[in-house]
């Protein structure tokens, strides 16, 4: 497949950050958060291949050839459609490493989104999730989507598996927030992908997957109550929870300024929660804050509407 490039030269995209699994959906569900992203400006140039000349932000020491998870990105979309042209990346990091907030996946879907925009023929944006993915797979070494959908497109998604990628979107009463708490430290990706068990119990899988379906049969049918009842994971958060210290005590703040469920975002740190409203996401968000602090942990809090959107320029 060959697409031809138009005129633009330089593009600059904002995708945001994002919450990962989504406590029921592991590796499967996410959905994007306002008001932090990574912004990415691809240039072409006449030189083949794909650089990063420039990091900045809250981050700078990352890859700055192939490793990097917006050069995968773009190199797999100019392989997939045989762009005829060279690209530098400049990475504006406003999303720190290993917060459970999906910085690469971000930095991924901006740059895959701002190829596009160069392209005479845009893709759809949904088109572009297996190039982003491919971005996410060279940080994390696992081709999971849950990120990568929501940067890309906003608002909740559903990921296919990595043997046939593809993305959803589901629209989410305008009402629901959510309240993301990022405390002042980090857990790697990948270290807390390797501490998964392989295996799970049977009777604990079934009970997940009953959570997941109805869960999302709540979604799509905006049915609060059903969300409510299903939002809690049996997998995963009792094996990454040890690790995030006084993450008890920040659940136990959520549920009872009226979360319809909280758990962790991604890998963690990061600890997230839906709320009906606005204002009791306000008031869950300073106990969350405050029940982190009390285990001598900073924390910062971000209020978000489920429906948050996704890449875009800047």
């Amino acid at each position: 497949m060959t697409s031809a490039l138009g005129n633009a030269k330089s593009v600059t995209i904002f995708a945001p950050a994002s919450v990962g699994n989504v406590g029921v959906g592991f590796d499967v569900l996410g959905h994007a958060i306002a008001g932090v992203g990574d912004t990415v400006t691809v240039n072409r140039c006449e030189a083949p291949g794909v650089r990063v000349t420039g990091i900045s932000g809250v981050v700078t020491d990352l890859p700055d050839d192939e490793r990097n998870t917006a050069a995968a990105a773009i190199k797999a979309m100019a392989q997939a459609l045989q762009l005829d042209s060279g690209f530098e990346i400049e990475i504006e990091k406003g999303i720190s490493l290993g917060s459970g907030m999906g910085g690469s996946a971000a930095s991924a879907a901006a740059a895959v989104f701002a190829v596009n925009m160069m392209l005479k023929i845009p893709l759809p944006t949904a088109e572009l999730f297996p190039y982003a993915l491919a971005g996410e797979t060279a940080a994390s070494g696992d081709a999971h989507g849950d990120n990568v959908g929501p940067a890309l497109l906003g608002g909740l998604t559903i990921s296919g598996p990595a043997a046939n990628p593809r993305v959803v979107q589901v629209k989410m009463p305008n009402t629901l927030r959510c309240v993301l708490v990022h405390p002042n430290m980090k857990i790697e990706t990948s270290a807390s992908r390797n501490e998964l068990p392989d295996h799970f119990e049977r009777q604990k899988a079934v009970a997940q997957m009953a959570n997941l379906a109805a869960f999302l049969a709540g979604c799509f049918h905006r049915d609060l109550d059903l969300i409510e009842a299903s939002l809690q994971d049996l997998l995963i958060e009792h094996v990454r929870s040890p690790h995030i210290p006084g993450f008890n005590k920040v659940k136990a703040a959520a549920l009872d300024h009226g979360a319809l469920g909280c758990s962790i975002s991604g890998s963690g740190p990061s600890v997230f929660a839906w709320f009906k409203s606005e204002s009791s996401s306000r008031q869950a968000a300073e106990a969350m804050v405050a029940a982190f602090k009390d285990e001598g942990l900073e924390a910062t809090s971000y209020i978000s509407p489920i429906n948050s959107p996704g890449a875009r320029p800047v």
